[in-house]
């Protein structure tokens, strides 16, 4: 599947140092300058899954109907992975992550945790 990958400025030089520069990618990794909000909104929307260590980002996935998986130790939103919404997975293997993305799946449908309006 394609991977579009919005680069963070502090993540650049690293990714200069293995030959990656942002407008360029590799095979169908896509990497991209940071988008605004409502154009990260939108490519979210239409993600098949959603890969963040960002908090809001998380949510946001939930709110638009796509898996997430966070490459963290822990998440503030435990709910969502309660509901199936979001899977944690620490950032110490690259084997667990690429697992995770490939087994993720929409949680339960109807969850409401944040209430109805």
């Amino acid at each position: 599947m394609p991977v579009v990958w919005p680069v963070h400025p502090r993540a650049r030089g690293l990714l200069a140092d293995l030959g990656l520069r942002v407008g360029g990618g590799l095979g169908r990794l896509r990497l991209c300058e940071p988008l605004g909000y409502l154009d990260m909104l939108a490519l979210e929307r239409r993600a098949r899954c959603i890969l963040t260590d960002s908090g809001g980002v998380q949510k946001e996935a939930f709110f638009a109907g796509v898996p997430c998986v966070t490459v963290r130790d822990q998440t503030e939103w435990s709910e969502l992975v309660r509901g199936g919404w979001n899977a944690v997975v620490p950032p110490i293997a690259a084997a667990a992550v690429v697992a995770a993305v490939e087994r993720a799946r929409p949680g339960t449908p109807g969850m409401m945790p944040y209430g109805d309006g």
